[in-house]
């Protein structure tokens, strides 16, 4: 259903105290009905503009609140990319599409002025109990106190997050293979926080490309902007704190534009979240 400014407004609660750099900055705060106060922060920065998957986080903690029901946590996120967002202020309006039995909704655009930077839907719904099926196997790696570190100064991003490599060759110490897969272990830079849908969307992008791994394309100096995005989160949240394992591949590349199909593990090896993009190579 579409917002009803009459009717009495159901409140979920709002971005928490700040306690990480990625809750302040990811930060909405109330306008209007259905309108939430963000900003873009050049601390999320890649090679054009932010990265997505913080864009995402944005536009998951609009949706949150304007979802107003915490027994119904998200499930599924789909974001568009249109253009890259600027730093500064920003605005999102959301809109509930459906709140059904079990499963609600939302929509979201991102706005500078009248600029729409990205769209999103998502969808929220409290757990089912029915039949399970676990037939996804979690790679065997080194644990993350035995990975050795990943930085990149260069990108402003890298500094909000921990990475330690796990998983393929480390392309930017000039070591490539043939496939296109990469990974390891991620957590947030400044300590570990709860698991919610907002940081599994921003983990799900958090990773360089999986296309740098691989010596049959040339090294993507122009970086691989985001399309479109999609999340399904795959366990109950909020998680402990902890490290994360994610995965990325890629499969396919033709007339400019390529896969990225994602996996986000728990420690103890319970699949977190799914992920898969289109990217344009630069």
């Amino acid at each position: 259903r579409a917002f009803d400014a009459s009717a009495p407004m159901l409140r979920a609660p709002m971005t928490p105290a700040a306690e990480t750099r990625f809750d302040r900055d990811t930060h909405v705060e109330l306008a209007a009905p259905g309108s939430y106060d963000a900003r873009i922060d050049r601390g999320w920065w890649v090679a054009r503009g932010p990265n997505g998957g913080f864009i995402a986080a944005i536009l998951v903690r609009a949706m949150e609140h304007a979802s107003a029901d915490p027994t119904r946590q998200l499930r599924s996120l789909t974001v568009h990319y249109l253009r890259p967002p600027a730093e500064g202020p920003a605005r999102v309006e959301t809109r509930l599409e459906r709140v059904g039995g079990s499963l609600t909704t939302t929509s979201a655009r991102l706005f500078q002025g009248d600029s729409l930077q990205a769209l999103a839907l998502a969808a929220f719904s409290k757990p089912r109990e029915t039949a399970s099926l676990h037939h996804a196997v979690m790679p065997e790696v080194a644990p993350p106190e035995a990975s050795d570190p990943r930085r990149d100064a260069r990108v402003p991003i890298h500094e909000r997050y921990e990475q330690r490599w796990a998983i393929g060759p480390r392309y930017f110490e000039g070591a490539r293979g043939r496939e296109a897969v990469t990974g390891g272990w991620l957590r947030l830079a400044e300590g570990t926080r709860p698991l919610d849908g907002a940081l599994l969307a921003a983990f799900a992008d958090a990773w360089p490309p999986s296309a740098f791994a691989t010596s049959e394309l040339p090294m993507l100096l122009g970086g691989v902007p985001t399309v479109d995005l999609t999340v399904h989160i795959r366990a109950r949240l909020p998680q402990p704190d902890d490290f994360v394992l994610a995965v990325f591949r890629t499969r396919e590349v033709a007339d400019g534009f390529l896969e990225e199909d994602g996996e986000i593990w728990s420690r103890d090896g319970r699949l977190l979240a799914h992920s898969r993009q289109l990217g344009v190579l630069l």
